[in-house]
């Protein structure tokens, strides 16, 4: 059983190495900060009985994110904080030197976007389609996110179907991030399979964006 973080850390870290991979593969957290959230501070314990004295502030959630950047390849994290903890995002944000993705702060959401734009709590987009409710909302809300220099991730929801439009939507708007889950089930295998098809079909014009991953368009 894994007991703490740096642990899953270090085995993710460790088989990266063997399988090779080192300069192609990196780390993506999802922290979902605000399943934890409790009265202005974190409890990392919490499916344990609660016990307010092991809670920790905003900054020393941040300063333990900065040495997990440190010591493994993460570059990317989504929901470090809680939803409305605004000033910790905009602090770590501006700190942490990697891409801090907004899903529960932004909910594909253009008020929230641009609320976040301006106060510069994140730095990349969580896209859902049916979070905002249609195509044409998730486009300008994509366009609201990149005309302002953010990564974009489009994302399927916990609960999907074998579907696969999300995968022609992340190539169609070039946003070099996707969010399907591990490959351990059909409706997360489909969006997978649909993205080796295009690539298929694409050929010779498909193109690896590697470490361009943010913005697979950029010269």
């Amino acid at each position: 059983n894994i007991l703490e973080n740096k642990e899953a850390l270090e085995l993710l870290k460790t088989a990266i190495g063997k399988a090779g991979y080192t300069e192609q593969v990196v780390i993506g957290m999802d922290v979902a900060a605000s399943e934890f959230f409790r009265s202005g501070k974190y409890d990392l314990d919490f499916k344990s009985p609660d016990d307010p004295s092991r809670h920790i502030t905003p900054d020393q959630l941040a300063d333990l994110y900065k040495s997990f950047i440190q010591e493994y390849p993460v570059v990317s994290i989504e929901d470090p904080f809680d939803q409305d903890d605004w000033e910790a995002w905009k602090n770590f944000t501006a700190s942490a030197g990697i891409q801090v993705v907004g899903d529960d702060l932004t909910v594909t959401n253009p008020k929230r976007i641009a609320k976040a734009v301006s106060e510069k709590s994140c730095n990349c987009l969580l896209l859902k389609v049916n979070q905002i409710g249609s195509v044409t909302e998730s486009l300008q809300a994509c366009k609201l996110a990149q005309s302002n220099g953010w990564g974009v991730m489009v994302s399927h929801r916990s609960g999907e179907t074998e579907d696969t439009f999300i995968a022609d939507l992340v190539v169609g708007l070039c946003t070099g991030q996707i969010k399907t889950g591990a490959p351990c089930r059909s409706e997360r295998l489909a969006k997978y399979n649909q993205i080796l098809r295009i690539e298929e079909e694409l050929g010779s014009k498909a193109k690896f964006a590697g470490r361009s991953f943010r913005n697979p368009l950029a010269k």
